[in-house]
């Protein structure tokens, strides 16, 4: 196996907006490098979906498994339309827990793990470990956590304004401030 098959670029990918800008970023650092994208969705069962394997109401882990699957094709499709991320691009859809799967995802030595990182409110952070975190503290590789981009608080407080059926004003969108 020569060098550049032993390292690849390994992103993290949920469909968020910074799982999105993780893949444009694992894309360049994959092609500036010379080596191929993994791109990983972890997946976990609703919870209770175990719990009752002969109930009639939880789809089979098959249904599950290829909604993970879709949901990973929407985001590449996404992030890089037809066009593909330029690089030779291997998907894998993981059943565990995000960080765990990536990590063990990316386990050699020369590869590179691409995550997408942001503050996340108080709340967010008791509820939800941080994936970032855990790759940080658990990757035997280096680990690149991409920042959010600036605009998502204004996308964040229009997607809020949307749900609350309060109204827009197109000029703030498209108004430049210093």
């Amino acid at each position: 196996m020569s060098e550049a098959e032993r390292r690849r670029v390994v992103v993290g990918v949920s469909g968020s907006l910074g799982s999105l800008a993780a893949l444009h970023r694992g894309a360049f650092e994959a092609h500036r490098r010379g080596v191929g994208l993994v791109a990983v969705g972890a997946w976990e069962p609703p919870r209770g979906a175990l719990a009752h394997p002969s109930s009639m109401l939880t789809p089979p882990m098959a249904e599950f498994r290829q909604l993970a699957d879709e949901r990973l094709r929407t985001a590449l499709d996404s992030a890089f339309g037809l066009s593909g991320p330029g690089v030779p691009l291997r998907v894998v859809a993981v059943w565990d827990r995000p960080g765990r799967a990536l990590v063990r995802a990316a386990d050699r030595a020369g590869d590179l793990l691409v995550i997408g990182a942001g503050r996340r409110g108080r709340v967010r952070r008791a509820l939800f470990p941080s994936v970032a975190r855990y790759c940080l503290a658990h990757a035997a590789c280096p680990v690149l956590a991409v920042p959010r981009s600036p605009l998502h608080r204004e996308l964040a407080a229009v997607r809020r304004r949307v749900s609350l059926r309060l109204p827009l004003n197109a000029g703030e969108l498209t108004d430049d401030r210093p």
